[in-house]
């Protein structure tokens, strides 16, 4: 069996475009995967392209080999671009293997740790006004835990105001969903480590499960800086790292108790378990990073079947074209996802609908900006 043909399609769906990559053999198998970075599709969409030139004529079941080709072969390599478009191609050539095999994806990677796999849910980050809509709506559905984030707006309101209103509103949250619904917050890294200080220690009371980004992913010194100021909260970050020696220094330098690896951008299922794998060594826990398509949750969910330190795996149930994309949708009860025992990954797309719903190119997050006009980070 050979590779033959890649192809990207990139898709409106609603919130985001998706890039989907499938790898096409000449034995009629293929496989399919997602490279989704929001904003620099096509230029994803050529990074794809350019690495996936080096697979035709190869056999699509050697994984590890053309994933170290594909990023050790480039002498510029690395990166979210690279990492992106390597990861759809990863996450193809693993469908294709379990396709070809005739098992499941996570059987491949050494079989189920668990039975099923407990999901998250977003409240309020696209209409901050719905959040405890949006709440009441997920805990009545079954979900068990569901994350916000920490700001309104394009205009950062003064920070002593922001925390003020921030605490508010989770404590709003944490009354209507009870004691028994974990809470997230996300920060994106939009403060200073003193002010994410402030932040986490104001919403103390409503327990979190995790507080997310509280600094930017470049600026290690500074997650130092929050972890010794001991919030007693639990601290994630890394959707935002692209590669096991990214992760390193969060984990050696224990800033983190959960780290939040994205399939779509960190390298694919290949670079992911190996992440998975340096996390387990420090007693770290996995949080999936999943905003994107159902390609990139099936890929996520497979790897958490088979690792032993799998927490907890980001949903947005607000994604309108998913269930129109899938020929089959999965099963979610109860706040869990049940990943089917279908050969690969265990999706497969509508490619008209992937046609129905062309790319749009989207306007770039528009930067907050402060009250005198500077930028500020989204």
């Amino acid at each position: 069996m050979k590779i033959t043909e890649i192809r990207t399609t990139v898709m409106w769906a609603g919130l985001r475009n998706w890039v989907i990559v499938k790898v096409m053999t000449d034995s009629g198998l293929y496989g399919w995967g997602e490279a989704t970075l929001e904003h620099k599709e096509e230029t994803v969409c050529a990074a794809v392209k350019q690495l996936g030139a080096s697979l035709i004529g190869e056999d699509p079941l050697s994984t590890e080999r053309h994933w170290q080709i594909l990023f050790r072969h480039g002498f510029w390599r690395g990166g979210v671009v690279l990492n992106s478009a390597l990861a759809g191609l990863d996450q193809a050539l693993w469908d294709l293997r379990g396709k070809a095999w005739g098992v499941p994806v996570y059987k491949l990677l050494g079989g189920p740790t668990r039975d099923r796999i407990r999901l998250y849910t977003h409240v309020g980050i696209y209409q901050p006004e719905r959040i405890l809509e949006d709440a009441q709506r997920d805990v009545e559905d079954g979900f068990t835990a569901m994350k916000t984030g920490a700001w309104q707006g394009d205009t950062l309101m003064p920070e002593h105001e922001r925390i003020a209103a921030f605490a508010e509103r989770i404590g709003q949250l944490r009354a209507a969903v009870g004691p028994d619904v974990d809470i997230m917050v996300d920060d994106h890294g939009r403060g200073r480590p003193a002010s994410a200080i402030r932040l986490i220690r104001a919403l103390a009371p409503h327990r979190l499960l995790f507080f997310e980004e509280p600094t930017q992913p470049d600026d290690i010194e500074s997650l130092v800086h929050v972890r010794a100021a001991g919030t007693n909260t639990d601290l994630a970050a890394g959707e935002r790292l692209y590669s096991k020696w990214d992760f390193l220094p969060l984990l050696e330098r224990r800033v983190v108790d959960v780290i939040q690896p994205d399939l779509c951008h960190a390298g694919g299922i290949t670079e992911c378990k190996k992440i998975a794998a340096l996390a387990e060594a420090y007693y770290v826990k996995l949080a999936p990073h999943n905003p994107q398509g159902p390609l990139s949750t099936a890929a996520a969910a497979h790897l958490a079947m088979a690792i032993p330190n799998f927490l907890i795996l980001e949903y947005v149930r607000q994604e309108p074209y998913r269930d129109q994309t899938m020929r089959e949708a999965w099963t979610v009860e109860a706040g869990h996802l049940t990943v089917p025992d279908r050969p690969g990954l265990g999706v497969e797309l509508d490619e008209d609908a992937l046609l129905s719903s062309p790319y749009r190119p989207g306007n770039p997050h528009r930067n907050a900006f402060n009250a005198d006009g500077s930028v500020a980070d989204v």
